[in-house]
């Protein structure tokens, strides 16, 4: 299987939390527990005459097992390792998403502009948070919070009109899936960069921005 993180030079060898080898309720209890990000468990997968379906129903659902289950998904969201452990023991096959705004927002890109930022960040020696890849080719880099009120000037301050770069802050009211959760038939969220002990300490935008909107003007 195709890792990521297995392409991109420098990065930790310790893996906070594991992925292979564990069940989502493992993982969502991980989050919660070793991170004390809050989680809270998606939509899943079904098997339809040997096709995985999403448990919405919808079939044309464009992100099938990555998305909330419920309209009141904000307040289902926990910090609490037992309580993420007797929400995934109900629905072992449930998604697991994290609420942004809270203990942290994310940049998004594409995943081509992503990479590219990473190298570039490498080079400055930026410290970086988690980083994680989608099978919808985006990439979530994970910043302080705040950083969704932030990003529109900080934009136009680097010479680029807002609307005109693909790239945009997740914040409160938003979500990112996290690994291994699986978007349909096209493949699982990987860390391109694992959380580690090294990365707790999240970077402000402010030091993101410049090289990740660098990476989506070259990427138009």
């Amino acid at each position: 299987m195709f890792i990521v993180e297995d392409t991109i030079a420098g990065l930790e060898a310790a893996q906070i939390p594991k992925q292979r080898g564990e069940s989502l309720l493992d993982n969502a209890v991980r989050y919660a527990e070793e991170r004390h990000w809050d989680v809270f468990p998606g939509a899943w997968l079904e098997a339809v005459d040997g096709i995985q379906r999403c448990s919405c129903g919808d079939g044309a659902c464009s992100a099938p097992g990555a998305h909330p289950a419920r309209e009141d998904w904000a307040g289902q969201a926990t910090g609490s390792a037992t309580v993420a452990r007797r929400m995934w023991s109900k629905q072992p096959t449930a998604s697991i998403l994290l609420p942004t705004g809270r203990t942290f927002d994310a940049i998004d890109v594409p995943e081509s502009a992503g990479f590219l930022a990473l190298a570039r960040m490498e080079r400055m020696e930026l410290t970086l948070g988690p980083v994680t890849c989608t099978p919808d080719r985006r990439m979530h880099f994970f910043v302080l919070p705040g950083a969704a009120a932030k990003v529109p000037d900080l934009v136009r301050k680097l010479g680029w009109p807002s609307a005109s770069l693909d790239l945009t802050a997740l914040g409160e009211g938003s979500y990112v899936a996290a690994p291994p959760t699986r978007f349909g038939s096209r493949g699982a969220v990987q860390w391109a960069r694992r959380p580690t002990p090294a990365n707790r300490w999240l970077p402000d935008v402010e030091e993101l921005v410049p090289p990740l909107a660098y990476a989506c003007g070259r990427d138009r």
